[in-house]
C-alpha cells in the first residue's frame, strides 16, 4: 500500500472547487490546480525517487484539460492496481445556480468559446456523468456559501484523514517591545497585582511557583481567568469551524516577564486539555532581565 492518500477534486464548473482545494490545504495537503491526468503518475514517480515527504495530496482536474476524460480511467485503474489510495470528490450545483455564479463573477465556462453558457452547463454536466457514478464522495453546493462549504470537506477530511486541526499558539509578550504582530487575539492583564514591586519576586519570572502563588491570591486573577477562557473556550471551536488553520492568543503585560508568562501558561494548560495542536512561547521573558 503506497504511503500517501490522494484526493481528485472534480466536477462542474462553477461548484467550488477552488474552495476545496483551499479546505484541503488548510488541512495539510499539498495541493495542484489542473494538473494534466497523464502527468499524475509520472509526479508520484518522482515524490518515490526523490524521496518527497509529501503524504496528503489534493489536485483538481475537470475539463479545463480537454484530455482528462479520455484518460482517467486508464490512469486512475493503473495507479488503483499499484495500491495509491485515492477518493473522488465530485462537486455540483443547479443549472440555475451556476447560471447566477457565472453572472456575478463574469468568468467564462471551460465550453463557453464552443456554445453558450447554459448549453455549455448541460454538456458538461453530462460529460461528466461516468466520473460522477464513481465518485466516493459527491456534494451539491446550492445552497452552501464558501465558509459552509470549506467546513463540509474539512469535517470530512478530518474524519478520514489524520489531519491536522486548528494550531493554537499561546503567546506572552511585553507591551514596552510593542504589540505581536501576527496576534489574533491581543488581552492586556496589566490590570492584574504586579509581582515585579514585591521584592523577592522581582527578579523572577512568571514560570516560576512563587510567582503563580502570588498571581493566584487575587480574586482579580480568578475572576479574570473564568471569564477569558470560557470566552476562548466559546470562540476556538467557531475558528476552527469556520476553517482557520491557526490562531495566535498574546497576552501581554508591561515588560512581558510576570504576569503575561504566568497568565499565558494557566491558559496554554487548560486548551491544552482539549487539544494537543497548541503551543507556547514567552517572546519577552529574558529582555528585562
Amino acid at each position: 500500500m503506497k504511503n500517501i492518500k490522494i484526493i481528485i477534486i472534480t466536477g462542474l464548473s462553477g461548484s467550488g472547487k477552488s474552495t476545496a482545494i483551499d479546505a484541503l490545504e488548510d488541512a495539510g495537503f499539498f495541493c495542484m490546480d489542473n494538473l494534466p491526468v497523464i502527468l499524475l503518475p509520472k509526479f508520484l514517480e518522482l515524490r518515490v525517487v526523490t524521496g518527497s515527504e509529501i503524504t496528503k495530496l489534493a489536485l483538481v482536474m475537470d475539463l479545463r484539460e480537454r484530455d482528462f476524460l479520455q484518460r482517467y480511467p486508464e490512469i486512475f485503474k493503473d495507479l488503483k492496481e499499484q495500491g495509491y489510495l485515492f477518493e473522488i470528490l465530485f462537486l455540483e450545483a443547479s443549472t440555475e445556480i451556476l447560471l447566477r455564479r457565472y453572472s456575478q463573477t463574469r468568468r467564462k465556462h471551460p465550453l463557453s468559446e464552443e456554445m453558450n453558457l447554459l448549453k455549455g452547463i448541460q454538456t458538461e454536466r453530462e460529460e461528466l456523468k461516468g466520473l460522477r457514478e464513481i465518485a466516493d464522495l459527491i456534494i451539491d453546493t446550492s445552497n452552501y456559501n464558501v465558509h459552509e462549504l470549506k467546513e463540509i470537506i474539512l469535517n470530512h477530511v478530518l474524519k478520514t484523514v489524520p489531519g491536522k486541526r486548528m494550531k493554537i499558539y499561546i503567546l506572552s509578550f511585553g507591551y514596552k517591545y510593542g504589540i505581536p504582530h501576527d496576534a489574533d487575539l491581543v488581552i492586556d492583564v496589566r490590570f492584574l497585582p504586579n509581582p515585579y514591586f514585591v521584592q523577592e519576586l522581582k527578579n523572577l519570572d512568571g514560570t516560576y511557583p512563587q510567582v503563580k502563588e502570588y498571581m493566584d491570591r487575587w480574586k482579580e486573577t480568578h475572576s479574570f481567568l473564568k471569564k477569558y477562557l470560557d470566552l476562548l473556550n466559546y470562540l476556538v471551536p467557531l475558528y476552527e469551524k469556520e476553517g482557520k488553520s491557526s490562531l495566535t492568543i498574546a497576552v501581554g503585560c508591561t515588560a512581558g516577564t510576570h504576569r503575561s508568562v504566568s497568565i499565558a501558561g494557566t491558559i496554554f494548560i487548560e486548551l491544552k486539555k482539549t487539544t494537543n495542536f497548541i503551543t507556547l512561547t514567552h517572546r519577552d521573558i529574558e529582555l528585562d532581565k
